[in-house]
């Protein structure tokens, strides 16, 4: 019974630290996440999947730089990126990253909108207490437990891998999609490019870099302790492309194959999916939107506080009071409030706010890797925890790529 001992140690470690990159990996499939991989299996069928495999090692790799980080330095993304580099840029970063994560917070709201809208219920009246619910948790709440409800909104992504295996989608067609890109020709098409891009940044945003290496030191995870937290990493990480691919294939199987091919929010993805895969399915899929929009809503707003106050050197974290952290929590409540504010205008479209909410997540990616990069192989701040060689291909092949796949998109819309 040793083995027995020592694997429930192990577990119950794990257990302990579990929390922050399960969380942050997994919140990304959000409302605008979930419109992007539903369009993406909509519109051209399993031929995107092949995304989620480079898309899955990239995420492992980013995750787990900024927890390492986290972890040695004691510091936060952007206040290491102030320290390092200075006000100034961190200061364009930081507005850079409150535009960027607006459109996300709006996004959000819309997800919850349409997602309660399939069964009758009034974004007028969703919208303001869903807003009411995630403010309250945070500015109420202790870190403990807002992990903790973070964790159990995490795992109800489950229901998106149900709702594919309902599907009863062509598993062949879709193994052979997930190994080989598909044809030069469909590459340079300007909505691929797009869903190509958006997919990237719907995966591996811009803020999550932010936010889990803010958690981890909110955390309290230290060098001695960051095993059990960069397996959290890599198990959330894995889990949350994972649950993206089914999206993929529940709406390859059902909405392509019925040449249903535009949607008009992930909303409109559910309802479709009702006469095509049965009730099961649009109740798991309508449930896990609710759950994912929500989810966001309240992280979100959360990350871009966290993010713009250590950049600019104000006092955070959900664990200090009101008055301890002003500017922290009113950042917090005017992104909610604004967020939700958008949603309700009267005759507002907001499909296009969702695509290239995670399009623009896609094209800052590049510049938030660089900056980590550059701060990560400083011995002086890692010792001997500075990035391997492979881990340094991976992410700089990433930001490259991210970078060409941009520039390219850019370049087919100039020919139009």
């Amino acid at each position: 019974m040793r083995w027995w001992t020592r694997w429930k140690t192990r577990i119950l470690v794990f257990l302990a630290a579990v929390g922050p990159g399960f969380i942050t990996a997994n919140v990304d499939n959000d409302a605008g996440g979930i419109y992007t991989y539903s369009s993406a299996g909509a519109q051209y069928g399993y031929s995107l999947l092949w995304v989620m495999v480079p898309v899955m090692i990239a995420l492992v790799v980013a995750q787990e730089m900024g927890a390492r980080m986290g972890a040695i330095t004691g510091k936060g993304l952007s206040d290491l990126i102030r320290e390092e580099y200075g006000f100034r840029i961190t200061f364009f970063m930081m507005l850079a990253i409150l535009l960027t994560n607006f459109g996300n917070v709006v996004a959000e709201f819309a997800g919850v909108a349409s997602s309660l809208e399939l069964w009758g219920v009034s974004r007028y009246i969703s919208v303001p207490i869903a807003a009411l619910a995630v403010w309250l948790l945070v500015v109420r709440g202790t870190y403990q437990v807002v992990e903790k409800i973070f964790l159990g909104a995490s795992f109800f992504y489950i229901a998106y891998i149900i709702a594919g295996v309902l599907a009863n989608p062509d598993w062949t067609a879709a193994l052979a999609s997930t190994a080989r890109p598909p044809a030069l020709s469909t590459m340079r098409e300007i909505p691929y490019l797009e869903l190509v891009v958006g997919s990237i940044g719907a995966t591996i945003a811009p803020w999550m870099q932010f936010y889990l290496q803010a958690s981890v030191v909110e955390k309290g995870v230290t060098e001695k302790t960051y095993g059990a937290s960069r397996l959290d990493v890599i198990v959330g990480s894995i889990f949350a492309t994972v649950v993206a691919g089914f999206i993929m294939i529940a709406c390859a199987a059902t909405l392509h194959n019925a040449g249903h091919r535009f949607i008009n929010d992930a909303g409109d993805a559910a309802a479709a999916l009702k006469p095509l895969a049965g009730q099961y399915a649009f109740i798991l899929f309508s449930l896990g939107l609710f759950n994912a929009s929500l989810f966001a809503a309240s992280v979100l707003p959360l990350s871009t506080a966290y993010t713009v106050c250590e950049g600019l050197g104000f006092e955070s974290g959900v664990d200090k009071k009101f008055r301890q952290a002003p500017v922290f929590y009113w950042l917090y409540t005017i992104l909610i409030v604004l967020g939700a504010s958008v949603v309700l205008l009267p005759g507002l479209k907001l499909v296009r706010v969702m695509v290239y909410s995670q399009v623009i997540n896609g094209i800052a990616l590049p510049a938030v890797l660089i900056f980590m990069l550059l701060l990560v192989n400083k011995r002086e701040l890692m010792g001997r925890h500075v990035n391997s060689r492979f881990f340094n291909v991976v992410a700089w092949s990433t930001a490259l790529v991210v970078i060409g796949l941009t520039a390219v998109m850019f370049w087919a819309y100039s020919q139009h």
